[in-house]
């Protein structure tokens, strides 16, 4: 058993090396390259992408002074995004908005840690992981109001978790390769391709963010749930998925056979979406299609300059868990995001999150809330999530006379990320994060007491590039 797990953390290992590897080699190979910037814009080398120029001779451009860790928050929040772009709710980023015919443009980002994890009580482990992605958007003007974009998503998980998956007490969710729940442990996501998406991009406006987006992915994001986790700043320091995850609120994100279409009016969002409602299987190496018999809704609204925005979303999901007993479901969730500047150069992030959802693991509704916080500045983020949500004893497999009625559990994780060094649109950094979970009674013997507590320590690599090539506007 120590040999195994020895060998599987030397598999996490070898992973996250080699994922850094390849996209940091493909970063040097391309340090030559002299995109053409757009109007306003110039080349900035040591942050490698097009960076806005200097007002003057008064005082250079804020954007000038940020290191790549403050504009990936800039560029993750919608009021950092320029008179250029617009926010991609799903994604939480900002992206080209169609300028002038020819013009190419792009954006890639990555996120990666190697976690090592020690856990408390009977069900407790110590696990090394490496939780990866790493998303490409690239897209051109076919005219000034349309734009053609490719959205790819991958992620290596399956290579660099342990078998038994992402240790974390009280998480479930999915099957491993020999049909047997994850538990008490996070599935990889399907790899190596997360998602894989074609938007086209009609904007109605050239002075005011009014846009029509269409898309088709094999695999992607249905319209409903927050932000996903692995997006959405509160989380991004965080190496662990949420115990909500697949309690109403982000298991959409990875989803087959997506159509969908978002229209925005300035700062109002409506968006909809038909997909196969069958949950893809974390362990298979495939992009399988199926008839879309699922449909979602979201509607967002920015607020205050774009620092605060809150969503509501519904969806009903056709069969699942392919399980002839549990036909459908229904997911339901609501969220609220905030962000602010703070004195020297700190800022601060805040998000709220409701969910919920029936016909899951045989429970009639259960429900789930998760609060996340961030403050950071340019080398420096403290961060914390507090969620309280219901879990099954059949969950759990924990014996019970009541296995699918829903009992509320809680977890509090604190924890420091340092940046330790930045390079090519890397920003490379060291944390730690401790988490206590609380349990009911009727838990307390399968998990040693009513509290169980998890500290991990991380390594963490960070990617953000962005290039324009073509016209000016």
């Amino acid at each position: 058993m120590v040999k195994a797990s020895l060998d599987r953390g030397r598999l996490a290992s070898a992973g996250f090396v080699v994922l850094l590897a390849v996209v940091l080699g493909g970063s040097i190979a391309r340090a030559d390259f002299h995109p053409i910037c757009p109007a306003g814009e110039s080349w900035d080398a040591p942050m490698a992408m097009c960076m806005p120029d200097s007002p003057g001779p008064v005082a250079p451009s804020h954007y000038l002074l940020m290191s790549n860790a403050t504009m990936y928050d800039r560029m993750t929040s919608p009021d950092g995004c320029g008179p250029g772009e617009y926010f991609q709710f799903g994604m939480s980023m900002c992206v080209s908005r169609p300028l002038i015919r020819g013009r190419f443009s792009g954006m890639l980002m990555g996120n990666a840690f190697l976690v090592d994890t020690g856990e408390t009580g009977p069900r407790g482990r110590r696990s090394l992981a490496a939780p990866n992605w790493v998303m490409l958007n690239a897209g051109v003007d076919l005219a000034s109001w349309n734009r053609v974009e490719l959205d790819v998503m991958a992620t290596v998980e399956l290579w660099t978790y342990p078998r038994r998956g992402y240790a974390e007490l009280l998480q479930i969710g999915e099957e491993d390769a020999s049909g047997k729940p994850f538990l008490d442990a996070q599935h990889p996501h399907s790899s190596p391709l997360m998602g894989l998406a074609v938007t086209d991009v009609m904007s109605f406006s050239r002075d005011k963010n009014r846009l029509l987006r269409v898309w088709f992915a094999p695999r992607g994001e249905t319209t409903d749930g927050p932000i996903a986790f692995m997006h959405r700043m509160t989380a991004t320091y965080n190496p662990d998925a949420p115990l909500g995850h697949h309690v109403g609120q982000d298991v959409g994100h990875v989803s087959s056979t997506v159509l969908g279409a978002s229209l925005r009016i300035d700062n109002t969002l409506l968006e909809a979406s038909t997909f196969h409602g069958l949950e893809p299987q974390p362990t298979a190496v495939d992009l399988p299609l199926g008839s879309p018999d699922s449909v979602a809704v979201r509607v967002a609204q920015d607020f205050a300059a774009r620092r605060l925005t809150v969503a509501a979303s519904f969806a009903y999901v056709n069969d699942p868990e392919g399980d002839p007993t549990i036909p459908s479901a229904l997911r339901l969730s609501a969220s609220a995001y905030l962000h602010h500047d703070l004195p020297h150069n700190w800022r601060a992030h805040a998000t709220a999150i409701w969910g919920g959802i029936t016909g899951f693991d045989h429970a009639s509704f259960l429900e789930s809330v998760t609060l996340e916080a961030l403050f950071l500045d340019d080398s420096n983020a403290l961060w914390s999530r507090l969620e309280v949500l219901q879990r099954t004893p059949g969950e759990l497999e924990i014996a019970s006379t009541s296995p699918n009625g829903g009992e509320w559990v809680g977890a509090l994780t604190v924890g420091y990320t340092r940046r330790i060094i930045s390079l090519w649109g890397f920003d490379f950094s060291v944390g730690a994060s401790g988490t206590l979970d609380f349990l009911p009674s009727d838990f307390a013997t399968a998990y040693g007491g009513q509290v169980a507590a998890i500290g991990r320590v991380f390594l963490g690599a960070r990617l953000m590039k962005m290039w324009t090539v073509g016209p000016h506007g």
